[in-house]
C-alpha cells in the first residue's frame, strides 16, 4: 500500500465462525458479488476486538489520547466479479461515534455500549445498542498457539472489504500475519444473526483467539472498478 489513508491496532480479538448454506446467504449480497465458499459452505464470522490508536497515516501511535475503543463486526466472505476476494460486513457495532462517518460508503455501522474485560484465563466481550435491540454476549478461553492450517488462514485473513452505497465500494486492508490460538467459547449468546436476515447459528463454531495486530493499514475507500 503506498499511502495508508488510517492506522490502527487490532487487538484483543476473537474470530467465532459458523457455516451456513451458501444460498442463504447469496441471498444478502448486492450485485457484483458473489458467496467464498469453504468446503462447499459459506461462512459467518462475528468478531470482536478493540481497535487502538486509530489515526491519520504519519501520526504516531505514541501520541496520546488517540482514539481506542471496542468494535465488533458480524462478517461473510465474498468474491467480486473481477475474481478478488474480501470481506462484506452484515453489521459493524461500535463504541465511537466517530466511525459512523464510514455510513458514507456503505458501512453498517451502528452505535451501542461494547465492552471487553479480561478476568484469569477469560476474555469477555458484550454489546447491545439499546434495551430489546440487537446484541451479544460471549466468554472466550483462549489456548495453545497454532500453526495456522489452510482454513484458519482463510477464516482470518482478507485484504480488502465492500460496501455500497450506490456504488459498491473497496476498501484495502494490509496488516502482518495473524498470531493464532486456539481458544473456546465459555458462554456465546446473539442476536445480531438474525437481526441482519439469518437463520440463528447451529452447532458448535469454530473458535480463534489473536493477541492482535499492531500495524494495520487501511487504504482510502474507492469505488469498484467493473468487471
Amino acid at each position: 500500500m503506498r499511502l495508508p489513508a488510517v492506522r490502527a491496532g487490532w487487538l484483543t480479538q476473537t474470530f467465532v465462525h459458523w457455516a451456513y448454506p451458501p444460498e442463504t446467504v447469496r441471498a444478502l449480497l448486492p450485485d457484483g458479488l458473489s458467496v467464498d465458499e469453504y468446503d462447499g459452505a459459506a461462512w459467518v464470522g462475528l468478531t470482536p476486538f478493540v481497535m487502538a490508536d486509530v489515526r491519520p497515516h504519519g501520526v504516531p501511535a505514541a501520541l496520546p489520547g488517540l482514539p481506542t475503543f471496542a468494535e465488533t463486526n458480524l462478517r461473510t466472505y465474498v468474491r467480486h466479479r473481477d475474481g478478488r476476494d474480501g470481506l462484506w460486513f452484515l453489521t459493524i457495532e461500535v463504541a465511537c461515534p466517530l466511525m459512523l462517518a464510514a455510513r458514507a460508503i456503505g458501512a453498517p455501522y451502528h452505535q451501542g455500549t461494547l465492552r471487553v474485560s479480561t478476568d484469569g484465563g477469560t476474555v469477555a466481550y458484550g454489546g447491545s445498542r439499546g434495551t430489546g435491540r440487537p446484541s451479544y454476549r460471549l466468554v472466550v478461553r483462549p489456548g495453545a498457539p497454532i500453526e495456522p492450517a489452510e482454513r484458519d488462514v482463510w477464516l482470518t485473513s482478507r485484504w480488502r472489504a465492500y460496501t455500497r452505497l450506490g456504488l459498491l465500494w473497496e476498501t484495502p486492508v494490509e496488516h502482518e500475519p495473524w498470531p493464532l490460538a486456539e481458544a473456546r467459547a465459555d458462554v456465546l449468546e446473539e442476536t445480531l444473526t438474525t437481526a441482519v436476515g439469518l437463520p440463528a447459528p447451529g452447532g458448535e463454531p469454530v473458535v480463534h483467539f489473536s493477541e492482535g495486530v499492531r500495524d494495520v493499514r487501511l487504504g482510502p475507500s474507492r469505488p469498484c472498478r467493473r468487471a
